[in-house]
């Protein structure tokens, strides 16, 4: 059997196997989280934060984990309430591809994109949703203000940040593919809810997602 055959089944198998990981994932994403904002003067500016739509949580991107080349992710988006006041329940998302920039080294990366306006956020709702093709992106700055925004922050729909090795940093995710995570939805909401139901939808949050939701009001709830 040749090696891209082996390779690909053992993704496959991954991939089956991880279907159950969900809970586990939603408690990474609330530690990810916290950690980056608890870093004194390296977190996601908070006026970024207040300001975003919704946002996407990518613990442990992997680098050339199946297939040589290859970048992969399961994590997940949730967005603001209608009201403005809280986060919707999670939705389950994959990445996949593009030129994902590991620029500070390691072959894990934890990952946050926020997204900025109506039209980036229903796009990312999309059942295939491509970075930089489908809406504009640019590395997030650094720091509890946003004061070093280039132009091309200011005006980008989405902007991505990665850590890996304790290093916190912007992040290039040009052509990276977005997709929902339907076998995640299904395990953690027991229904076959689209991540547009899920979001937009006044679908109750899973029990597991009490931790993350907590993390979000506390950092940003708008109240």
């Amino acid at each position: 059997m040749k090696i891209t055959h082996v390779a690909l089944l053992l993704a496959t198998g991954s991939l089956l196997h991880a279907a159950s990981d969900a809970p586990k994932r939603l408690d990474d994403s609330a530690d990810m989280l916290t950690e980056i904002m608890s870093a004194p003067d390296k977190g996601i500016p908070q006026d970024l934060l207040n300001g975003a739509k919704c946002i996407v949580l990518v613990p442990g991107l992997k680098k050339g984990a199946f297939i040589v080349g290859a970048k992969y992710g399961k994590g997940f988006m949730l967005c603001r309430k209608a009201s403005g006041v809280g986060w919707s329940a999670p939705a389950a998302i994959r990445v996949e591809g593009g030129s994902v920039g590991f620029q500070i080294g390691g072959s894990e990366t934890d990952v946050v994109m926020l997204v900025n306006s109506e039209p980036g956020a229903k796009k990312l709702l999309e059942s295939k949703f491509t970075l930089g093709a489908d809406a504009s992106v640019a590395a997030g700055p650094v720091g509890r203000t946003s004061s070093a925004e280039t132009d091309a922050q200011l005006h980008a729909e989405i902007l991505t940040w990665s850590r890996s090795r304790g290093i916190f940093a912007g992040i290039s995710l040009q052509g990276a593919t977005l997709r929902p995570d339907d076998e995640w939805n299904k395990d953690l909401y027991a229904s076959a809810l689209t991540n547009k139901q899920i979001v937009l939808g006044d679908t109750p949050a899973p029990p597991p997602a009490a931790k993350l939701l907590s993390v979000l009001d506390k950092y940003s709830s708008r109240k």
